[in-house]
């Protein structure tokens, strides 16, 4: 994850001529805009805007200051790299065409976590044995098994959401695919133990 900070300077709307503002949120957006580096990734990459903080966040002054993060996702280490440089890249640019100053610090790496393939083929074993429809997926949450990763050969197994909504107050799974998702866990623990005798 990455935080960004754009510094040109503040001051009254009224007192700058229209064509000298250099309205640093129009930057911000144009930052945004020019760093489709989640799309030019796809189809496994997410970019994700997710927090900006504008000073002195008044509504009739040119923001002195814009602050924001950045959140790459992606289960290429390489490709999470080459997303870092052209983040930096994209920044400088932007900054050096408005004169403005721009700085990109990393602050949080989370390396990918690949999972055990011979669980991972356990669990697809499973979803067909049962005649139930399903696809291999890759989840860039950081959930529990990313930790349990690390000691023990591990696999996940999700059961679909009602509008695709996740991790959310208003997320819903339907008694039936809860049972599916039930059924696929047991029979890849099985398969797996029958595996290990």
């Amino acid at each position: 994850m990455f935080a960004a900070r754009l510094d040109p300077f503040g001051d009254h709307l009224a007192l700058v001529r229209r064509q000298n503002v250099h309205h640093i949120l129009l930057q911000r957006h144009r930052f945004v805009l020019q760093c489709r580096i989640g799309h030019a990734h796809a189809p496994y990459a997410c970019a994700t805007v997710g927090f900006v903080q504008v000073s002195p966040n008044s509504r009739n002054t040119i923001p002195g200051r814009v602050f924001f993060t950045v959140d790459f996702r992606h289960p290429d280490d390489a490709v999470l790299t080459a997303m870092d440089r052209e983040l930096r890249e994209a920044c400088a640019a932007a900054a050096a065409s408005q004169h403005l100053e721009a700085e990109v610090a990393e602050f949080w790496y989370f390396p990918p976590t690949p999972f055990e393939p011979q669980l991972v083929g356990a669990v697809r074993d499973a979803a067909k044995a049962q005649g139930y429809p399903h696809q291999d997926i890759i989840s860039g949450a950081g959930h529990d098994a990313v930790y349990m990763a690390r000691v023990a050969p591990t696999a996940m197994i999700f059961v679909p959401c009602v509008g695709g909504i996740s991790h959310n107050e208003i997320e819903d799974a339907k008694p039936d695919d809860l049972t599916a998702g039930c059924n696929v866990l047991l029979n890849a623990l099985l398969e797996t133990a029958d595996a290990a005798n």
